[in-house]
């Protein structure tokens, strides 16, 4: 996807337009991608909330209950399981699963093999709440995708790894 007369600018454009007025000498590739990434992340993020409301989840919630759901039946992991999953702290934790033990989405109990430990388990009701939730958030990122064909869709996931990738690994 080469930029031509076609494509339409954006708000990104503006600004290495005015970086390039006021130094010319800059490479600013790498602020068109990382711009575009992050304005894309946060215009996602929102519609993504939107999506999960009428679940009475927010997007954190949604990450804790789909995390339960993708381990399998009996849905169960621990909070340092879902923590470590979800690269949060356990006060982070400890704050949603509140939250979502209140309103009947999942429980909490002793863990029968660690008499310190606890398990996190969905409820039927959790389990209906992400399993609607999921549909409903992946209808909202395929029409995102939309402008793309198939392949592009696939070259444009797999660009993102490689970065994704190299970013994580200069980090470390």
């Amino acid at each position: 996807m080469s930029e031509g007369p076609q494509q339409h600018r954006d708000p990104v454009d503006a600004i290495i337009d005015q970086w390039a007025a006021v130094r010319p000498d800059l490479d600013t590739r790498a602020m068109e991608v990382f711009g575009r990434i992050y304005r894309l992340s946060r215009t996602m993020g929102d519609r993504m909330e939107e999506a999960y409301r009428p679940y009475g989840i927010s997007r954190g919630e949604f990450d804790v209950l789909s995390t339960l759901r993708r381990s399998g039946e009996p849905y169960t992991l621990s909070p340092r399981e879902l923590s470590a999953t979800l690269m949060l702290t356990t006060g982070g934790m400890t704050g949603r699963l509140d939250k979502l033990e209140k309103a009947g989405l999942l429980r909490r109990s002793p863990d029968p093999h660690d008499r310190r430990g606890l398990k996190v388990t969905l409820t039927e009701k959790g389990l209906d709440v992400i399993d609607r939730a999921v549909t409903a958030g992946l209808t909202v990122q395929t029409a995102a995708l939309s402008p793309f064909d198939d392949e592009q869709a696939g070259q444009l996931a797999g660009l993102l790894r490689e970065l994704l990738s190299g970013t994580e690994e200069a980090g470390r």
